[in-house]
């Protein structure tokens, strides 16, 4: 009898996480996000991008809402396009001008994630499009993928830890294409064959660019001075 009631308790919770409403899966995820008005992240980001040599770095990473964000590599430069959405979901899930939909459910490892797609409903938006794969039993976003008009299309891949409570992950892998992606005006880099180039602001065609940052300590809702961001 006690196996019989147990399995009745985790089927009538399956079906309670189906019956809601994916309105209020993504609005809970974001009442989450929306508790850290700023922090100041230390970590270690690996950057792959083909034919670049860049070096592991240690960075600091500064947020301030609703959408400021800065990320300081100690080699002085990060290769994390502009044009990119915060790492901080921020600004993927700030306001309320888009329209949710449905997209279902998928399996991320051993998670269930409910699926919603997130369209814009300003015309001028930059973004045309955000896909959301959220765990619904803890109101944290697993993966997101952006399309822009300007910037091409991003995916972050989340995984949580001990700052979870804050919607902020222990380790995130950032995904682009390096078609997408210009490089700082004039300048150069290093091949994989050792010498020092001078090349076109731009990355090689039809490559893909990867940033893996992992963190090892946040400092939330401390305050964060506006000129770290000049």
């Amino acid at each position: 009898m006690k196996k019989i009631f147990l399995i009745c308790c985790l089927l009538t919770s399956v079906i309670a996480l189906q019956a809601q409403d994916i309105t209020e899966v993504v609005n809970k995820a974001r009442a989450k996000i929306e508790t850290v008005n700023d922090y100041e992240a230390s970590g270690r980001m690996k950057t792959n991008v083909i034919f670049l040599k860049v070096p592991v770095a240690n960075v600091k990473i500064y947020f301030k809402k609703p959408n400021r964000l800065k990320v300081k590599s100690e080699k002085g430069i990060s290769f994390i396009p502009k044009g990119a959405v915060s790492i901080n979901m921020n600004s993927i899930l700030s306001g309320n001008d888009f329209t949710i939909i449905d997209a279902g459910e998928e399996k991320m490892g051993n998670i269930m994630v409910r699926v919603a797609k997130l369209l814009p409903n300003d015309d001028n938006s930059d973004v045309v499009l955000s896909t959301v794969y959220i765990d619904p039993v803890n109101s944290l976003i697993r993966k997101a993928k952006t399309t822009t008009k300007e910037n091409g299309t991003f995916e972050l891949e989340m995984t949580y830890g001990k700052y979870a409570g804050f919607g902020l992950p222990d380790k995130i892998i950032f995904s682009f294409n390096t078609k997408d992606y210009k490089l700082p005006k004039g300048m150069t880099f290093d091949f994989d064959d050792g010498t020092e180039q001078k090349k076109p602001a731009t990355l090689p065609k039809n490559k893909k660019g990867r940033a893996e940052i992992n963190f090892s300590s946040y400092s939330i809702n401390k305050g964060i001075d506006e000129a770290l961001f000049k």
